[in-house]
């Protein structure tokens, strides 16, 4: 929410104010002056009246617009702060008047990126004195990012519209326009036997109340809870614990190789991709899974195995890592082959690949206990694709070459049919 005090007692000079003449007050000034000087030299006294009277209102108010000492507070309220890309958001503007006059005609201005739809303005007629008005707009993006909305600008003006004074406020809010997702199926992947969806709950049924894990007593704990075997053996009283289920753990390797993708904007294979590891992101964390966000324009990524608290405070730092990430220029995938590390199960989205790159992907097959690979087709040939996704299987990836725009929850359905061995998986459009 933007706050800003507006304090309109900060006038500025008298210069400034006589920069603030619109169209309308120059012309004044100017046919005035041109009256005055003509009346001079023609002698004529009714002539040299009108022309004073001319040139003298647009600098009274001027002057008067200069001296009035308003003092307006406004503030902006964004709901939602984060959005899906092609949804709308909604800005709440106030403006609230704590002087002691009313105020005259008033200009609302708020400024936005341009990608996020045109500008707004408003004209509030008048408001009294401990008065306040309150007006909304819409916010849609297209393409995902982090947008800044202010600073917001007051706009003050006669009655005439001889001038007009523009005044800023400094606080700023910023929109977040995270990738567009969709609900994926439960599908069973190789290498997730380590607590993914019911296995994890039959892991902690299996393991029982009693399992011998013996601590120090503590003061509090249940005498229900003594192992009395281990109190013999450390000569002091131990009680059993639990042992808590190892959280399943998940990679999550997105290629922004700028060579790797073809075209760009909202409906490109790159973006199609971002959007897919998005809705991958946010299936395996509703799962329990740890998840860790690589590309190798960082080199490392985001790891939320080690966040605590709600899942969607967690999926959300995710997601705005997905917003903002753009091509990269390295050459290779050798920075995430570096940055990898053996989590459970590996999941990547990649584009183009020469030889050496399938080759290197193939080796991150060893780190991982189960690897799925989605290979969208672009830049590479159809044999070129083909004889890359064979390599991939032949190191034991489990692959789905897929084209950009094709539903992905179909996509993720295939990869259950792909990792039993029933041949390999295409999107709709191979």
């Amino acid at each position: 929410m933007d706050t800003g005090s507006g304090d309109q007692e900060q006038r500025g000079s008298l210069r400034t104010s006589l920069s603030g003449l619109t169209t309308r007050g120059r012309s004044f000034l100017a046919a005035g002056l041109a009256a005055t000087a003509c009346a001079y030299v023609l002698g004529q006294g009714d002539l040299l009246r009108v022309g004073m009277m001319l040139a003298v209102l647009p600098l009274v108010c001027v002057v008067v617009l200069h001296r009035t000492r308003y003092r307006v507070a406004g503030s902006r309220l964004l709901q939602p702060t984060r959005v899906p890309a092609r949804s709308e958001a909604r800005v709440h503007l106030r403006v609230e008047n704590i002087s002691r006059l009313p105020t005259g005609l008033l200009m609302l201005q708020d400024r936005v990126p341009y990608v996020l739809g045109p500008r707004p303005r408003f004209v509030l007629d008048r408001v009294e004195a401990g008065g306040r008005r309150e007006v909304s707009y819409r916010v849609r993006s297209d393409l995902r990012g982090r947008y800044a909305l202010g600073p917001l600008q007051l706009r003050l003006t006669d009655p005439f519209g001889m001038v007009e004074l523009t005044r800023s406020f400094s606080s700023h809010d910023t929109l977040t326009v995270v990738p567009r997702t969709e609900p994926l199926p439960p599908v069973r992947l190789a290498g997730e036997a380590g607590g993914y969806g019911d296995s994890r709950q039959r892991a902690l049924a299996l393991a029982g109340d009693d399992d011998v894990i013996p601590r120090e007593y503590r003061h509090g704990d249940d005498l229900r809870r003594v192992h009395w075997r281990s109190t013999a053996r450390y000569g002091e009283l131990m009680v059993r614990r639990e042992e808590q289920p190892q959280q399943a753990r998940c990679t999550v390797l997105l290629d922004t190789r700028d060579e790797a993708w073809a075209g760009s904007g909202p409906d490109s294979p790159f973006e199609w991709a971002v959007s897919a590891a998005a809705s991958t992101v946010m299936h395996l964390i509703e799962r329990g899974y740890g998840v860790r966000l690589l590309t190798e324009s960082e080199g490392s990524g985001l790891d939320t195995g080690g966040l605590m608290g709600d899942s969607s405070e967690t999926a959300g730092l995710l997601m705005d890592s997905l917003a903002v990430v753009e091509h990269s220029a390295e050459p290779s995938l050798a920075r995430m082959w570096e940055s990898l590390r053996g989590d459970g199960l590996l999941i990547a989205f990649l584009g183009a690949m020469d030889e050496e790159d399938a080759a290197q992907t193939a080796r991150m097959r060893a780190r991982a206990g189960g690897a799925v690979a989605f290979l969208v087709r672009g830049r590479a040939t159809r044999a070129e694709d083909e004889a890359r996704a064979r390599a991939l299987r032949e190191s034991g990836w489990t692959v789905v070459l897929c084209d950009a725009g094709d539903p992905f929850a179909e996509l993720w359905r295939q990869t259950d049919r792909a990792a039993a061995g029933s041949g390999p998986a295409e999107g709709g459009n191979a």
